[in-house]
């Protein structure tokens, strides 16, 4: 499988959120276990940078699939693309 393949295949990016829906879990058994906030401050860290990263996959993937399919990426489209990354920082 080429790169242009797999950056149109969305399980790198369901396989992501899945991670995180389970880091999310954990932190909500933290929660109900009355647990450091230390500790659950830190895995919500997690979760979150796990989704960020997740966003930014998807943004990269969609580029990707524009450039692989010879489509013609414009001033508008890039524009838009930074719009993507900026919100996830």
């Amino acid at each position: 499988m080429d790169d242009c393949t797999r950056s149109s295949d969305p399980s790198p990016v369901v396989n992501r959120v899945k991670r995180a829906q389970g880091q999310l879990a954990g932190v909500l058994r933290m929660i109900e276990e009355d647990r450091q906030l230390d500790d659950v401050l830190n895995q919500l860290k997690a979760v979150t940078r796990a989704l960020e990263r997740a966003g930014f996959a998807m943004v990269t993937q969609d580029l990707r699939r524009q450039l692989a399919n010879g489509e013609e990426i414009s001033e508008a489209d890039l524009d838009a693309y930074e719009r993507h990354f900026l919100s996830l920082s």
